[in-house]
């Protein structure tokens, strides 16, 4: 499944199969014919069939993952999400107003084709991203001109300040790949990237098949996150289309696959047990909230969503949802440390549950006892988990409560109605942009939260270009957030894969690379 939440930015992020995976029909295991391979090759278990291959025509997460070994962005993210180059020499040079960015990029990189990459290959490739995908359209409204000054170097003018411009240029998801000009068609017949693998063979609901790139032409510096130095230590990557949950997690133990994503967290016990495979957990993976209904109802009133926040114990909602600590973690924080927008702005005001405050703030509100609709969906289970339990914890501070559970495409169309909801519950997969999500620190999205307040802190954090500066503004952001309380963010929760005991170097991340990972044999 895919994250419903990032519509108001076009991305889709890595879906949640990691609870809902396992609703998937049984399948039977992958026929052995079709995992013919050679010794050197890695079998990886993916949720399905890519869209495409192309990583500007999808924005499925799956697409990225694979292809992120093909191509190649001009900059990337380390282990704390901060950007780094990768194609690009280093972190580019950006003018005093923060509307002109110049871009040197790394001299002797080799493209598949064996020739040498240069910045007519990033030009035409970013012009075609700016073209084809949801948030390059975004961002060429602000892009008045993108040009190779030099064999070397590339220079993007903006209209305005765009300060989030590099994690955008980063995301692996619909991401900004640098390809061969002379390869760039739609729909591309050819996948010419930089990258430590090439495209080989794609056989639909089979596998897709990489192999090494011996021209690859690496970072030196050590390897953190996606990074730094990239080895291709597999010869072959098969990556085979695997819809069933339950096929993944049994193919991971019988030891057919190598690597098996998105597996159920109800198999971790099995998955622990099991000789073939061993558990990974991806941490932070998402992060379940609650947007409120600012415009309409009781929760229109601050003091109310004050109340809301006061009553919760996120401890008890964590884990109704999640069902073990291992599988979620608490976190005031909206980033984690290391990230340039770490925080405790706030910190006091999470998860601490005070039943009698809450009523003394409903009582100033002059709460009527209208009912509070909590809007959410038996289609994510742990959604519904969390709601149910919620609702118990507001009965107890004085709420009334009415639980509205709808399918998600319901939920999804009533969301845009302020008259048919107080709150809803949704998630989001971890991204290391604040302004990437929640869509609800935006314009316009479903809470259509808006104050003097958010306005004077988000005008400063989006228009500092210094993203050391930048970093620091967060805090001022996510402290109006605990005051205002347009949503509630719960805390984190982990991915579940499994990988072969043969398997090491695997660095746990939202979108898997194998890059840098060996295989004993």
């Amino acid at each position: 499944m895919r994250n419903r939440d990032h519509n108001q930015n076009s991305v889709t992020r890595r879906g949640l199969g990691i609870l809902a995976a396992a609703l998937g029909a049984s399948a039977a295991l992958m026929p052995m014919a079709a995992m013919a391979q050679s010794a050197s090759s890695a079998n990886l278990a993916m949720v399905g069939e890519p869209q495409s291959l192309d990583p500007m025509a999808s924005t499925a997460d799956l697409v990225g993952t694979i292809m992120q070994h093909v191509y190649e962005p001009l900059f990337t993210f380390d282990a704390n999400w901060a950007t780094q180059p990768m194609l690009a020499a280093a972190l580019p040079t950006v003018s005093a107003d923060g509307k002109t960015y110049t871009i040197e990029l790394r001299k002797g990189v080799k493209l598949h084709n064996g020739r040498d990459l240069d910045s007519e290959d990033v030009v035409a490739s970013l012009k075609r991203w700016l073209e084809m995908t949801p948030r390059g359209k975004g961002l060429a409204k602000s892009i008045t001109s993108l040009t190779a000054k030099s064999p070397s170097t590339v220079e993007i003018q903006l209209s305005k300040v765009e300060p989030a411009l590099l994690a955008h240029l980063a995301l692996p998801s619909g991401f900004a790949a640098i390809m061969a000009k002379e390869s760039i068609a739609t729909p591309l017949t050819e996948f010419i990237g930089t990258g430590p693998y090439k495209f080989r063979e794609r056989k639909p609901d089979q596998f897709v098949v990489l192999v090494k790139h011996d021209g690859y032409a690496s970072r030196s510096e050590p390897a953190s996150g996606y990074a730094g130095k990239r080895e291709a230590k597999i010869d072959e990557l098969r990556f085979i289309p695997v819809p069933s949950a339950n096929t993944r997690v049994e193919g991971a133990i019988a030891g057919q696959y190598h690597f098996a994503d998105q597996l159920p967290v109800e198999s971790y016990k099995k998955v622990s047990a099991a000789s073939g495979t061993r558990p990974v957990l991806t941490m932070p993976f998402g992060f379940p909230y609650f947007p409120t209904n600012t415009k309409q109802g009781p929760m229109a009133d601050r003091k109310v969503r004050q109340a809301f926040q006061m009553a919760l114990d996120l401890e008890e909602v964590m884990m109704a949802g999640f069902g073990e600590p291992k599988f979620f973690a608490l976190a005031a924080e909206h980033f984690p440390k290391g990230s340039p927008f770490y925080s405790e702005a706030g910190k006091d005001k999470y998860s601490k549950p005070d039943v009698a405050g809450a009523k003394k703030l409903l009582a100033d509100a002059k709460y009527d006892g209208t009912p509070i609709r909590i809007l959410n969906s038996k289609q994510y289970d742990f959604h519904h988990r969390m709601a149910l339990v919620m609702a118990e914890q507001l009965k107890a501070a004085g709420f009334k409560v009415q639980l509205d559970v709808v399918d998600w495409a319901t939920l999804v169309q009533r969301r845009g109605d302020p008259a048919l909801w107080d709150i809803y519950i949704t998630h989001s997969a971890f991204l290391p942009e604040p302004m990437l999500s929640p869509p609800q620190l935006g314009e316009g999205a479903p809470g259509w939260w808006s104050s003097p307040a958010k306005e004077a802190a988000l005008n400063a954090f989006n228009n500092e270009p210094d993203p050391a500066k930048r970093g620091a503004l967060w805090g001022k952001v996510q402290q109006v957030v605990y005051d205002e309380v347009p949503y509630i963010r719960a805390g984190n929760f982990a991915a579940l894969a499994g990988a072969s005991p043969k398997m090491s170097g695997y660095a746990a991340m939202p979108w898997p690379s194998f890059w840098n990972v060996a295989l004993a044999k």
